[in-house]
């Protein structure tokens, strides 16, 4: 047990170690430029501690490394939970049935894809074809994040998604606004927000897409965007009942159930219930960032460079593909449909 008396002197050691990781990353995207652009303290996380695990972590006392693996679980369970507060069941209404059939549409048919081409066509591991997929499909490194604790992959896998996920999310980022700008999309301002709600990877891209056009925009983008972070939860559900039917050669006894994607949706609802003041959620969901940087930050210390060399750039080739069919689908989609 990590918190027993035995191991919690190495335990809460190893928690501070990535805690001043964590505080450190979040200090670099405070930095102007890296806030404008919309740099993730997920990624510069994982940056840092890929650098820390692959030079220094011959120094790193062993008994820490009980607290790197209750940052990469458990303290990961509870961000993801902590995460539905970003979240209200009155912003899926507020969609309407035709943004919840595109979203539905776009999030599903990406992770089956995804899925489907990595490991049948690029001969990829499953586990990393759909960490890709669900990365690209649904709301970047934090559904990377849950999906890692479900399928229970390699740290590099989720790595190596997180990597894709920051690459294509930001190419949409900056492009979709100059095709919108420049009249190539024809979009409506109304439709462009959802068409970036439905397509750019991660929560702050998707922000800083809508930006670029209007606040009325980024608004519309932030909306569709959070009904497909809603979809986490079913994903999470379905793929812990049909992607973990083997692990390792053997037939798994009964089904996962990724509980703390229960608490992302329970959390959901008390957010939606507006009892908590305002401030306190801002202040819940600040804390939350912190423990998905520290999650993210635990993992990158775990990830061996060699073996992210050993996948090559195939996963690159996946998440390109998936990004071309995020874009055509959304757009078809909103124009015609």
């Amino acid at each position: 047990m990590p918190f027993s008396k035995k191991n919690i002197t190495g335990t809460v050691n190893g928690i501070v170690f990535v805690f001043l990781f964590a505080l450190s990353s979040l200090y670099i995207v405070s930095i102007p430029l890296l806030a404008e652009y919309g740099i993730s303290s997920l990624m510069v996380a994982i940056v840092l501690g890929i650098f820390y695990g692959n030079t220094l972590h011959h120094q790193f006392p062993q008994d820490w490394s009980r607290g790197l693996h209750f940052c990469s679980k458990r303290l990961l369970r509870l961000a993801i939970i902590l995460y539905g507060f970003r979240v209200n069941f009155q912003q899926l209404f507020a969609v309407g049935l035709q943004g919840l059939v595109l979203d539905v549409l776009i999030v599903f048919s990406t992770i089956l894809l995804g899925w489907w081409i990595g490991s049948k066509l690029f001969k990829l591991d499953s586990d990393l074809s759909l960490l890709v997929g669900v990365g690209s499909g649904i709301c970047g490194a934090a559904a990377v994040l849950a999906m890692e604790d479900v399928v229970k992959s390699q740290p590099f896998k989720a790595t190596i998604a997180v990597a894709t996920v920051v690459v294509f999310g930001t190419l949409s980022m900056f492009i979709y606004p100059i095709l919108q700008q420049s009249d190539v999309f024809g979009f409506t301002p109304q439709q462009f927000g959802v068409f970036s709600g439905a397509s750019v990877h991660e929560v702050a891209q998707v922000i800083v897409s809508g930006s670029a056009i209007s606040q009325d925009v980024a608004t519309t983008a932030i909306v569709v965007k959070m009904l497909r972070v809603i979809l986490l939860v079913p994903v999470l559900l379905i793929c812990a009942m049909f992607f973990k039917g083997k692990i390792k050669g053997k037939v798994k006894q009964g089904i996962t159930i990724p509980w703390f994607a229960l608490g992302f949706l329970a959390v959901i609802g008390l957010n939606s219930m507006r009892w908590i003041p305002v401030g306190v959620v801002a202040i819940i969901n600040q804390i939350d960032i912190l423990f998905l940087t520290m999650a993210m930050g635990s993992i990158g210390i775990e990830t061996s460079i060699n073996k992210i060399k050993q996948v090559g750039c195939k996963p690159f080739y996946l998440a390109g593909i998936l990004f071309f069919w995020l874009t055509g689908s959304a757009y078809l989609m909103i124009k015609y449909f």
